[in-house]
């Protein structure tokens, strides 16, 4: 099962320190991520300068050292969409993936299931790695309706894939009461879903289901990551605030090597 740890910048830096950012965490990723991919998601504008900057590192032969993500793409390949960005156009950059259906995607700009499960098929199509969110909202797990919810999404979005697409996508579980309120879900609250949704995609894929690995997106930190990466169906994390610091990040990555070490 692989292990992930993904960075996403959301709207923040700019060219200065964008590039910044992406030479101290090359930097201190340099030794080597072991058996972890690393992932970093900057802003649409810094792409480039991300994936040429990831092409540097040698993680022991193991190339990319760091797969660049993008935040987000449209469904269709081209067409009058102003202001969007497709995903030939992120292939063409060398980025290697891309997050889709976001909490904060689905709450600001209206995405539905449908819409997202159509990107996912677009990345597919093209190559390039999925990274599908999906979570509760705080009034849905207060409502007991958490697996309702999550349920929803996985099968609208995945359930028509095949399963061998299937096992080509990464899933987040992002607790949408967790992200960016300083609150996380427990170790249990977060590997009871994650086992949730492992079962989930075994009924999508069968066997497959045990190649997807399963991010925890909420509020993951140095601090509490370890008993989260220790969990038997968390396989790394989406990470948020904790992404903007080289410093927290590359530690996030060493935490996931030792848990990997350990399991």
């Amino acid at each position: 099962m692989k292990t992930i740890v993904a960075g996403n910048w959301k709207m923040h830096t700019d060219a200065g320190s964008a590039d910044a950012l992406i030479n101290d965490v090359a930097a201190g990723t340099a030794a080597g991520a072991g058996d972890v991919l690393v992932i970093v998601a900057p802003p649409f504008p810094f792409l480039k300068a991300a994936v040429d900057r990831a092409r540097t590192v040698d993680h022991g032969g193991k190339a990319p050292g760091i797969l660049v993500a993008a935040q987000n793409c449209h469904e269709e390949e081209q067409g009058a969409f102003t202001g969007e960005v497709s995903v030939p156009m992120l292939k063409s950059l060398g980025v290697g993936a891309c997050i889709v259906g976001h909490s904060e995607r689905r709450q600001y700009y209206g995405e539905t299931d449908e819409v997202v499960g159509r990107k996912v098929v677009q990345l597919l199509k093209h190559g390039l790695m999925p990274i599908y969110c999906c979570g509760e909202r705080r009034d849905e797990r207060e409502q007991g309706r958490h697996r309702d919810v999550v349920s929803r999404q996985l099968n609208t979005a995945l359930g028509g894939l095949p399963a061998q697409d299937l096992s080509r996508v990464v899933v987040a579980y992002e607790p949408v009461w967790a992200i960016g309120t300083g609150v996380n879900a427990s170790p249990e609250q977060a590997q009871e879903m994650h086992g949730f949704i492992r079962k989930e995609l075994a009924g999508l894929a069968g066997k497959a289901a045990l190649d997807v690995p399963i991010l925890y997106g909420g509020s993951c930190k140095p601090d509490n990551a370890a008993s989260l990466f220790g969990c038997p169906d968390i396989n790394g994390g989406l990470i948020g605030g904790a992404a903007l610091s080289a410093a927290s990040f590359t530690e996030l990555v060493r935490i996931a090597q030792r848990s990997k070490a350990v399991s």
